[in-house]
């Protein structure tokens, strides 16, 4: 056998080797794709269902707004919750559109609802409150309003910490002469990291963290939104889910 076919039969082997390396390397990542995308489908049906323990925390609820599209309130009584809160109004002008069907349709239900609002650093308090108690009712039924304090892409402002617990107090005046009962607070971490509103303002606190309890607030919360990727029968995307403490209520 001549020289140059020796070489040239090695060479379409080792060609050949390489091939059948890249083939099974790929084959490799291929596989871990496929594992990597069933543990995240497993990880979001897991968390789509998970809640507290209700021997620990008896009291659950969820929070509703807009996004959830026509909510069937029977579902979500259904579906264990035994309160709502329901997001109301933002700012000085914004309201959910849904809020008084909401409101109305939990009622109905026999799920007894609470009114979010969604407070802004670029509006003025009273501003704010005048546009909570134009659309919010005083009723003896409703749970105590929360104002949700967090950051808005929209709103670029950052005031002091002193003018900001200033206007907050001006706020919670105004629309708890309104409710005729104190409101809630609900920082958020960042919010709260940099503001330490709950040391500055003496409500009880709501406070969230998906899947372990919060602790960023300056004193133990009352409220804790655990899972803020619950999905219901009766309610489109997500709702939040929360839970009071054992033996715990909100009036």
């Amino acid at each position: 056998m001549k020289a140059g076919a020796i070489r040239g039969g090695q060479g379409a082997k080792r060609g050949g080797d390489w091939r059948v390396a890249i083939a099974r390397f790929l084959r490799r990542i291929g596989a871990a794709v496929v594992l990597l995308l069933l543990a995240a489908g497993l990880a979001l049906w897991w968390a789509a269902r998970w809640t507290p323990d209700r021997a620990i925390y008896p009291v659950q609820g969820v929070t509703i707004d807009a996004g959830n599209g026509d909510v069937h309130w029977g579902s979500i009584k259904a579906a264990g919750a035994d309160f709502a809160y329901i997001a109301a109004t933002g700012g000085a002008a914004r309201i959910d559109p849904k809020f008084a069907r909401n409101l109305v349709g939990a009622r109905e239900a026999g799920v007894q609802a609470g009114a979010i609002h969604r407070y802004s650093l670029c509006r003025l308090a009273t501003d704010q409150a005048a546009n909570f108690i134009r659309h919010v009712p005083r009723r003896a039924d409703m749970l105590p309003a929360v104002v949700w304090l967090d950051y808005d892409d929209r709103c670029p402002d950052r005031p002091t910490r002193a003018l900001l617990l200033s206007e907050l107090a001006t706020f919670l005046a105004q629309i708890e002469a309104h409710m005729g009962k104190q409101s809630l607070i609900a920082p958020g971490p960042a919010f709260e990291a940099d503001y330490r509103v709950t040391r500055g303002i003496a409500r009880t606190t709501w406070l969230r963290r998906d899947f372990f309890e919060p602790d960023y607030g300056a004193h133990p919360w009352a409220m804790w939104q655990a899972n803020d990727y619950v999905r219901l029968s009766g309610a489109d995307g997500t709702v939040g889910w929360n839970v009071l403490r054992a033996r715990g209520e909100i009036r």
